[in-house]
């Protein structure tokens, strides 16, 4: 993982100073040169090379109703605009409507964007994932998908038969890799029993600090096999009542920054986890952008593992 961070006061002072507006990659860069700072988004790697940023943006309920979605076409902007490159999507979500506002936003601007989407279960038989994935592509107003993922297991449909439709869809430039979701390690051990398996790239699961069961089994299996895990709801997801905890209030205060960016700093700390946080909101999704540049001390991530304990092995 690049770890050389951002400083954080000056990321935040570039935040303020900006606000909720769009700029360039190179805008960002000689602003930061200007302020004498590096700018240096930390960084996941998956197997076949391509490294993507730790924190991305999710958008399960978003183009649902919760925000104008002018709102949330400018929250997922300004994420890109942060480093939040990354931006995972879902045929099922809204029935297309994310997928939808994610075409809008990244119109004229895809080369920015690493763009992950996923195929529902009951749609994998026979051809259905390609034409799913043909669906995706002309809702989100691209040619490829970055990353296309299985939703869920598919109990229905030999494994083979899914890997072998994502590895035509990968020959033919439709998507660039593949992977899956809500996998068990069962799961991912059946998966690399097929031919081609091991190419799967990630696997989405829940992950966050109040739900860290996948430290008992599923992350280490990830990490022995190269292998990053993208961690859905890292705040918690709907209704959680994980940022009105103490201890992440608590740190939050000690580095002047939100208690969703101190949450976020911990489940990418290892380097071996993409966060996908969603917020239909810009001013939300600029807290949440410091976690790029917040380092969590020794003691700091004691006392959160002290609050939130981690699994029995």
């Amino acid at each position: 993982m690049n770890k050389q961070l951002l400083n954080r006061r000056v990321f935040n002072r570039l935040c303020v100073a900006l606000g909720s507006s769009f700029f360039s990659v190179g805008t960002m860069i000689m602003a930061l040169s200007s302020a004498s700072a590096r700018a240096a988004t930390p960084l996941v790697k998956f197997h076949d090379g391509t490294s993507v940023p730790a924190l991305g943006q999710g958008s399960a309920n978003l183009a649902q109703g919760r925000h104008p979605e002018a709102a949330e076409e400018e929250a997922l902007r300004t994420g890109l605009s942060l480093g939040m490159a990354l931006i995972d999507t879902a045929e099922m979500y809204g029935d297309g409507q994310s997928e939808k506002l994610i075409g809008r936003v990244i119109a004229g601007q895809r080369d920015r964007v690493f763009l992950v989407s996923k195929v529902w279960p009951n749609h994998v038989m026979g051809n259905g994932i390609a034409r799913a994935c043909n669906a995706s592509l002309g809702r989100l107003g691209t040619d490829h998908l970055d990353l296309y993922l299985l939703h869920w297991p598919s109990r229905d449909t030999e494994l083979s038969s899914i890997v072998a439709a994502f590895e035509s869809l990968r020959a033919a430039g439709t998507i660039r890799a593949w992977g899956v979701s809500n996998f068990k390690v069962s799961d991912m051990e059946d998966l690399f029993r097929v031919s081609h398996g091991d190419r799967c790239a990630t696997n989405q699961v829940l992950y966050n600090l109040g739900n860290r069961g996948i430290e008992h089994d599923l992350l280490p299996w990830c990490e022995q096999h190269g292998m990053p895990v993208m961690a859905y709801s890292p705040l918690g997801g709907a209704g959680a009542s994980l940022l009105r905890d103490s201890t992440l209030a608590r740190v939050g205060a000690a580095h002047g920054c939100s208690a969703a960016a101190v949450a976020l700093a911990w489940t990418i700390r290892n380097g071996n986890v993409i966060a996908i946080p969603e917020s239909g909101s810009a001013e939300h999704v600029q807290e949440n952008a410091v976690a790029l540049s917040l380092t969590l001390r020794p003691d700091e991530l004691n006392a959160l593992d002290e609050a939130h304990p981690p699994p029995n092995r």
